[in-house]
């Protein structure tokens, strides 16, 4: 009896986990076997990616001391992401929207750059350090 053939992903409420599973018309710019980077569809500025684990994580509430390695690792890449594309994570800037402030509840790592060409709405909306928008480290620091 010849083994079944594996099932083909299904449509999930998640946009993020439909891109993950190539159902959306999305240009991936990496991926490996537990991330993926694409563009932001209304960009601060530009260059804003979206990194984000394959698995679904709503959000950095929700993660655990677990999932630390992963946490560094979407940061890693994306500053490795900020380098390719011939920018310096001294005019980045990368953080995490805090719940409830977030449009999709799907972890995802905001980088943009550069920050000088950032509008005014855009500097609101990721403000550094704000209660709305987190850093990689203050994430990390709770884990």
């Amino acid at each position: 009896m010849a083994a079944a053939a594996p099932e083909a992903p299904s449509r999930s409420a998640c946009i993020f986990c439909n891109i993950v599973n190539k159902l959306e018309d999305t240009e991936i710019l990496y991926e490996d076997e537990e991330i993926c980077v694409f563009r932001d569809i209304r960009p601060a500025s530009r260059f804003h990616i979206l990194t984000i684990p394959k698995r679904h994580i709503e959000d950095v509430k929700s993660l655990t001391a677990a999932d630390k390695d992963l946490v560094e690792k979407l940061l890693t890449v994306a500053k490795e992401m900020l380098t390719k594309n011939g920018l310096t994570e001294d005019v980045a800037r990368f953080g995490y929207h805090w719940p409830p402030f977030r449009s999709v509840k799907h972890l995802h790592l905001h980088t943009i750059a550069p920050e000088s060409e950032m509008g005014f709405l855009a500097k609101m909306m990721f403000r550094k350090d704000s209660y709305w928008f987190v850093s990689p480290d203050y994430v990390i620091s709770r884990l």
